[in-house]
């Protein structure tokens, strides 16, 4: 029995090294999406639920087979959430926010699913994503995907990824290939795999969707989408190409991305990367103008996009984002010098001053500690210093060795 204390299989430790780059892509997608009018919005991790299966669609693998459920002590059956959007809006429903449309929302944090990990998949990860609620026109669509696709290009990553796309048209449309799907795979059901003979009755158009190989052989040959769109749809999905033509954004478009949960109409993406082995989607989105109907709440169409920020970080260059810090270190000489080192560290904290404090002990010892925590300047203080109300300041890269006075020092430019 191995007795180490260990990290629950499928989740992981963000050191200090991989912290930072969580924040660097975190804020470079906040610093991003308010350029195009989003707010941020909040919710719990765990939701009543019927929120996730009801939104997400009982054939989803997200409900079916991946999320976490459990019985809390009032009897309530809740789920810890397997993504953003359901949340998002349950949110917008329970808080009366139909009156504040059109609404621009972003947000950030831990997803939970129940998968097998591996690189760049978890079973606690965190997603970026947003939410444009109250928008019909197909401009929206475009927009939504230009923010995503300008985080990629603020990380560095554009030469890395590509956009694909595909359009399940309206219900009229998706009603008559469910027929034409049906008609071609209800002779070969005992030829495809268990799931999607379960898809099969529920959910046919997610079997577009399967990973598995024999799958993929028959649906190879299967009634197409896009041969069933009527004019209308048409119409739409033209606009979104023409209107990401316009603004340089290269689609391909790909006929059996259904995406995995049931809420989606119309427009549906993802940008993917071949740099991360078998999890190659990056960001995944699409219009859900049925989805806040469907939860109970107005008819309110919608468009937004979820994004992994594990698979971001492992795609980033971790240099690119690291910001020269001046260090200080302040090595008091003697004890008595402790307290006036303690102040002197504060004040220069106030103003926004890097500084690493040592307790008194031998200098040359607490030199070297200054420079393995990379202080570029060492302010050295003991009774002749104190009593003259200077600080002897060293230049650790130069090695220059200067006394200043404490007016001199909030002033001096590190």
């Amino acid at each position: 029995m191995n007795n180490k204390v260990q990290s629950v299989r499928g989740t992981q430790d963000f050191l200090p090294e991989q912290s930072f780059l969580y924040r660097a892509v975190e804020n470079t997608a906040w610093q991003t999406v308010k350029l195009f009018g989003y707010e941020e919005i909040s919710t719990p991790i765990f939701e009543f639920s019927e929120v996730f299966h009801r939104s997400l669609g009982e054939t989803s693998d997200a409900v079916s087979k991946e999320t976490y459920d459990f019985m809390d002590r009032g009897g309530e059956s809740l789920t810890l959430r397997p993504e953003g959007t359901a949340g998002v809006v349950r949110a917008f429903i329970s808080n009366g926010m139909a009156q504040n449309l059109p609404l621009k929302l972003y947000y950030s944090g831990p997803m939970f699913r129940y998968e097998r990990p591996q690189k760049g998949r978890y079973r606690q990860f965190h997603q970026i994503g947003v939410e444009a609620l109250g928008f019909e026109q197909a401009t929206a669509d475009v927009e939504s995907i230009a923010s995503a696709w300008q985080i990629l290009s603020r990380l560095g990553l554009q030469d890395k990824v590509q956009l694909e796309i595909n359009s399940l048209g309206d219900k009229e449309s998706r009603s008559k290939h469910r027929e034409a799907l049906l008609n071609y795979l209800q002779p070969l059901k005992t030829s495809l795999s268990s799931d999607s003979q379960i898809r099969l009755e529920k959910n046919p158009l997610r079997i577009l969707d399967s990973k598995d190989e024999g799958d993929k052989k028959i649906i190879a040959t299967a009634p197409k989408l896009q041969q069933y769109l009527n004019d209308a749809s048409k119409k739409f999905f033209d606009q979104v190409l023409e209107g990401l033509d316009a603004i340089g954004i290269k689609a391909n478009l790909n006929e059996h991305l259904v995406r995995g949960l049931d809420y989606y109409t119309h427009t549906v993406f993802e940008i993917t990367t071949t740099h991360l082995g078998a999890q190659s989607a990056v960001i995944s989105g699409g219009r859900y103008d049925g989805l806040v109907e469907q939860l109970g709440g107005p008819a309110t169409p919608g468009v937004g996009w979820g994004g992994g920020i594990e698979r971001l970080m492992l795609l980033a260059d971790a240099t690119k984002f690291v910001q020269p810090q001046i260090v200080i270190a302040i090595l008091p000489a003697d004890e008595a010098s402790e307290k006036f080192c303690l102040k002197l560290a504060n004040d220069l904290r106030m103003m926004d001053k890097t500084v690493g404090a040592l307790n008194f002990g031998n200098v040359g010892k607490n030199m070297k500690r200054a420079n393995k925590m990379g202080a570029k300047y060492a302010l050295i203080v003991g009774e002749s210093e104190r009593q003259k109300n200077v600080v002897a300041m060293k230049n650790l890269a130069t090695g220059e060795q200067k006394e200043i006075s404490l007016t001199e020092l909030m002033k001096f430019s590190f």
